[in-house]
This record gives structure tokens, C-alpha cells and sequence, in this order.
């Protein structure tokens, strides 16, 4: 017997796995939205909802009072939290614990101790944790951090106290540029924690970003439930997930798992809650941080112990014991997990897109797949919250099996209607660098140092792909000369059989010959013939086409009557242009659209908030001079002037 009724402080896809296992445990559940999330998918599954103010996450998720009248209300047993709640309302909920309000998580005094990132160090140095050399006050102004940092040694990373997430984050490799990130780490700060204190530390370079998973109940019992391989990141935010880990060996895994055990008894915490380490090339490792929470990452844990974590907290909170003890927890198989974004990766690796999910499936007819996902068709991204789609997790006996089935799943995962990271995942995914192990949280900057420009194809696959558009053209063609039903009028069949095509890819244009030969066609290409085979089932988002006996999952995002079609190949999405010969040959005497000069407009990248413009009509600005201050998802950026001119 746990609860009755569970308050889910929350959004998107972790209020629907807390959902998930109150459901499965019995428990009703009450979820709380801002107004523009009434159709959310958290608030259909929860048993009760209740608006609790406007879109900005400051008005609604963490507007406490609302929150509590919330709580009075619907007569909620047991609240589960959002993680940037503040320890004021945690307070106030140990005030309602004599009411019988548990609050499922931690105890005030260990969030509050592992929330403020000074004080979590000198308690993790106490309990012989390793840490970052660094500096342990809180840092009073610019010039302090100035001098704080030359005596460290560059480079140094200034971070928010209250921080996590990766925002009010900077790296600093000269005095200038710690002024410029104690700035905007302390204004990134103020608006995502509404506390703006900062703490200055070594920045280890090339490091990997390994964490520990820990379970501790309120009788003193703590477990670490193994490690997660956090390196793949961009802007110090997780982009791709392992367990375990291809680096540890298992004393080094012993070590970090006692340490992070350690650190938990020492603020007698009880809940699930996760240690994160820095580990350099030669295995030592440094805390970071501790995260009082359930992480996102969590489903690859779940996948190798085979446990519910939320379950385990809910019974934790309630006061039972663990059920397992250290030598019972397993690592059974390996598991991978890509966060899916509404972003675009070719700007920076990922700027937030917004828009309707126009379209939306998971790919859940793959085995071993697992969709951790708060949306669905018809959704909005907006640009209020955070820009992820979903958790897509794959499992396997072993990490190639788990990588395979990831990358099919990646290629059959629709969605349309916002920009999408998938591309960039599953070219992450099959980079030899990540197959073989060797990562580090500097991964996509090294690997794309002038950024992501999706999959280059090989000559094999530029000619899968001419052969494919090809096919799908002439499939097209004849689809739209059948008469369904029996006209009256007798219709003389058109005998054609072979095409004679030229296709645009990139700046080249590939003559391509096509003839049907029963249900597949033989298209010729650079000279090579290729046989193509497919359902051809036009209507449905996902084409599984065979190449020469090579199964490819391919989807067609858009065609137009002057011949362009977009194809989602290998993940990456390719224009083409086909056209019948005769077009091709007629299509030179167009007239060529010219480009817009976009050289004196500065135009945001992406939706955002402005919160700050730096000049005025009139003012003569130089080139790389900071205009305004875009905020978009909770990151502060700043905009800058393409060349000199005048405002």
C-alpha cells in the first residue's frame, strides 16, 4: 500500500512516466499545465488536471501557490516535483507534512545541499569524494571572477550555484571572456533559478561526463545502480546515453558507485538521485554534481537492472525499505538512448525549432524500443519549454545490437512539421569514433569542427539514393495513370516501360535510365544498373525500399509539380530535382531566382524572447558587436552584427 492520490508537478515526457507507473501501481493522478498545454499528453492521462496560470514556466509549473491550492484541492497524497522548484516550496511542503502531504524525492536539508553546488563540494570533499580543484566561495563580481580565474589557471568553467541543465554555464579561456560568461551565466541563472550566485572551477579538458546512479531508502540503505556514459553532449547538454559505460573496468566502476554511495549517506539522502563525474583519460574521476531528481536519462538504467525507478522512489517516500541489496543489481545487456529535438542541427548542432507536429509516429513496431515521449500528432512546440520530442531508447544483448536497432528505429521514427535532430543522432551513432568508444564531452566539435553538415555519401549511396527518387518518380508516373473502377469508355493502355530521367542532386545532375520489370525497376546510373524493389506504397510516411539487396527505410517529406522532392535518406534529408529529359533540357532557359542580401538585416535564428537590446537607432556598430540579447528554451543568445554599418 503506497498512496492514493499522486500531484504531478511536471510536464511533458516525465509527467507521463510518472503517469505510467502510478497506473500501474494503483495510484490516481492529478497533473498540472500551463494554459497553452491543456491538450497536453500528461494532462489526458492524468485522472484529474488543473490549470495552474499562463505559458511562462514562472507563472504556471513553478507558481508555488497555485501549486498548493492545487494540492488542498484535489486532496493529492503525495506530490512528485519539478526539478527547478526551489527549496522555499519544499519547505512549505514539510509544513503540509503534518497535513500528510509526502513529498516523493529527497528531504529538504539533501536538495537543498546538492542544489547549491558550493556547498555539495565541500560536503562531497568531507565524505572523500574527489573533486575539481577550484574556488569554493561565491564569486562577488567580474573583476573578483577575473582574479579568481588567473590564480585557478585557465581555462575555467563559471557556473551558476543553483544551476543544472547546462544553463548559466561558460567556459573562459581569457580575462575577457570571464567577464563576458559571468554576465550571462549570472543572467542565464536569475531567469532559469531566480538565483544568480556563481562558482569558478578548473575546466578539464577532453574529459568524459560519467554518472552514477544511486537508490537510498530512509533506514540508512543506499545502493548505486551503475554508471551512464553522458559524453556525447552539445552546449553541456546530454545528446546521446549509454549503460553501461565502454570505458570503466569494473574497479574503477566499484570505486565511483562506493563514492557516489558515500556522498548520499553523508546527506542522508533517500530517493533516487545521481552523481555525476568528470573522468580524464587516465580513470580518475572528479564529482561534479549531485541531481536530487529522476534524470532524463534514466530508461538505459531501467533496461540493464531490470527496475522501476519511479516505483522504487514512490515506495521509498512512503517510508519502506529497499528490496535489493548491492550484489543483486545486475548489468544485463546494454542500452542506448538519443534525445529527439525539435531542432535544427545543422545550426550549432541544435537551435530550437517551433511549430505542429503535422505528422508524428514512433517507431515502436521495432523490437527492443522503448518512446519516452510527452507529445504526439497534432502537438504544439512552443517556444515556452524545452524543445525535446522525445526519449528513444533501444536495448540489446550486447552494444552492437543495441546500436543496430537504434539506428533503425531512427530511420523509422516520422515526424513532421518542426525541424528534427534525428540526422544527427544517428550519424553519431554510427561514427567509427563513437563505435569503437572513443568519446569524449568534446565529441561534435571535434568530429564536425565546421559544424554538422549531415551524411556524406559514399558513390554506392549517392547511387542508392538517384536509384530510389528515380523509381519513386516512375512509381508516381504510372500510379497516377490507373482508373479505379470501370470507366465506360474503353482506355487504350499506355505499353511504356522505360523512362529516360535526369536527376539534380547537390550541384550535380546524374542522367538516370529507368525500366519496370514486374513490381521492381532496373535503373541505370553512372553506367551501373541497379535493381529496385518496394511495395511502393505511396500514402505511407515509411518506404522500405530493397537496392541490390540492401533493405533501406526511406521517407519522402515533399514533392511539387516542377519536379523537387525532398528524401529522408540514411537519416539525412536530400533535395533532388527530376525531370523527365525533355524538361531537363527545356529548364535551362529559366530564369534563376536571385538570393535576398541578408547582410544588413540581423535576423534571429530562431524564435526567442528579446531580453535585452544593446543599441539605437543611429548608432555606427562594427562588425561581431553584440545588437541584442535572444532568449529562447531558457538559453540565453547573443546576437551580433554581420558587418559594420549603422543602425
Amino acid at each position: 500500500q503506497t498512496f492514493e492520490k499522486l500531484l504531478i508537478a511536471n510536464r511533458g515526457e516525465i509527467a507521463c512516466r510518472v503517469i505510467k507507473t502510478c497506473k500501474k501501481m494503483g495510484i490516481k493522478t492529478v497533473a498540472i499545465h500551463s494554459d497553452v498545454d491543456a491538450n497536453a499528453v500528461h494532462v489526458k492521462m492524468a485522472d484529474e488536471a488543473v490549470c495552474v496560470g499562463p505559458a511562462p514556466t514562472s507563472k504556471s509549473y513553478l507558481n508555488m501557490d497555485a501549486i498548493m491550492e492545487v494540492i488542498k484541492k484535489t486532496r493529492a497524497q503525495a506530490v512528485s516535483l519539478n526539478e527547478s522548484i526551489c527549496c522555499s516550496f519544499i519547505s512549505s511542503l514539510s509544513l503540509q507534512a503534518s497535513e500528510g502531504v509526502t513529498f516523493i524525492g529527497p528531504d529538504t536539508h539533501a536538495i537543498q545541499a546538492m542544489g547549491d553546488k558550493i556547498e555539495s563540494k565541500l560536503l562531497a570533499k568531507n565524505a572523500k569524494v574527489n573533486t575539481i580543484p577550484g574556488f569554493d566561495g561565491v564569486v562577488k563580481d567580474a573583476d573578483e571572477a577575473v582574479r579568481i580565474a588567473r590564480e585557478i589557471g585557465y581555462p575555467v568553467m563559471i557556473k551558476a550555484s543553483a544551476g543544472g541543465g547546462g544553463k548559466g554555464m561558460r567556459i573562459a579561456w581569457d580575462d575577457e571572456e570571464t567577464r563576458e560568461g559571468f554576465r550571462f551565466s549570472s543572467q542565464e541563472a536569475a531567469s532559469s533559478f531566480g538565483d544568480d550566485r556563481l562558482l569558478i572551477e578548473k575546466f578539464i579538458d577532453n574529459p568524459r561526463h560519467i554518472e552514477i546512479q544511486v537508490l537510498a531508502d530512509k533506514h540508512g540503505n543506499a545502493l548505486w545502480l551503475n554508471e551512464r556514459e553522458c559524453s556525447i553532449q552539445r552546449r553541456n547538454q546530454k545528446v546521446v546515453e549509454e549503460a553501461p559505460s565502454t570505458f570503466l573496468d569494473p574497479e574503477t566502476r566499484r570505486a565511483m558507485g562506493e563514492q557516489a554511495v558515500a556522498l548520499a549517506k553523508a546527506v542522508k539522502y533517500s530517493s533516487a538521485g545521481t552523481v555525476e563525474f568528470l573522468v580524464d583519460s587516465s580513470k580518475n574521476f572528479y564529482f561534479l554534481e549531485m541531481n536530487t531528481r529522476l534524470q532524463v536519462e534514466h530508461p538505459v538504467t531501467e533496461c540493464i537492472t531490470g527496475l522501476d525507478l519511479v516505483q522504487e522512489m514512490i515506495r521509498v517516500a512512503k517510508g519502506y525499505p529497499l528490496r535489493h541489496k548491492q550484489a543483486d543489481i545486475p548489468i544485463n545487456g546494454w542500452a542506448v538512448e538519443c534525445r529527439v529535438y525539435a531542432e535544427d542541427p545543422y545550426k550549432s548542432f541544435g537551435l530550437p525549432s517551433i511549430g505542429k507536429l503535422s505528422q508524428y509516429q514512433e517507431p515502436l513496431h521495432v523490437p527492443s524500443v522503448r518512446v519516452d515521449s510527452g507529445i504526439q500528432q497534432g502537438s504544439d512546440i512552443s517556444i515556452y519549454y524545452d524543445p525535446m520530442i522525445s526519449k528513444l531508447i533501444t536495448y540489446g544483448s550486447n552494444r552492437v545490437e543495441a546500436l543496430k536497432r537504434m539506428e533503425e528505429a531512427l530511420d523509422n521514427y516520422v515526424i513532421r512539421g518542426v525541424a528534427h535532430n534525428i540526422s544527427l543522432l544517428r550519424e553519431v551513432i554510427i561514427h567509427p569514433r563513437f563505435v569503437q568508444g572513443d568519446i569524449s564531452t568534446k565529441f561534435l566539435p571535434e568530429v564536425y569542427p565546421d559544424g554538422f553538415k549531415g551524411h556524406k555519401l559514399t558513390d554506392l549511396e549517392r547511387r542508392e539514393l538517384l536509384a530510389t527518387a528515380a523509381s519513386l518518380y516512375v512509381a508516381e508516373q504510372l500510379r497516377s495513370q490507373q482508373f479505379l473502377g470501370t470507366p465506360r469508355i474503353p482506355i487504350a493502355k499506355s505499353k511504356r516501360s522505360s523512362w529516360e530521367l535526369s536527376v539534380r542532386l547537390g550541384d550535380g545532375i546524374y542522367p538516370v535510365a529507368v525500366s519496370k520489370d514486374g513490381s521492381s525497376f532496373s535503373v541505370e546510373v553512372d553506367g551501373m544498373k541497379l535493381n529496385v524493389t518496394s511495395e511502393w506504397n505511396l500514402a505511407s510516411p515509411l518506404l522500405s525500399v530493397t537496392i541490390d539487396g540492401t533493405q533501406r527505410t526511406i521517407q519522402r517529406l515533399s514533392r511539387n509539380a516542377s519536379g523537387d522532392t525532398s528524401i529522408q535518406f540514411l537519416g539525412t534529408v536530400y533535395k533532388l530535382q527530376i525531370l523527365t529529359k525533355v524538361a531537363a533540357e527545356l529548364s535551362k532557359y529559366m530564369p534563376e531566382k536571385a538570393a535576398e542580401d541578408t547582410s544588413s538585416i540581423l535576423r534571429s535564428p530562431m524564435p526567442g524572447a528579446v531580453v535585452a537590446v544593446s543599441v539605437k537607432p543611429g548608432d555606427t556598430v562594427s562588425e561581431g558587436q553584440e545588437i541584442c540579447v535572444i532568449e529562447a528554451m531558457k538559453m540565453q543568445n547573443s546576437m551580433i552584427a554581420a558587418k559594420t554599418g549603422k543602425v
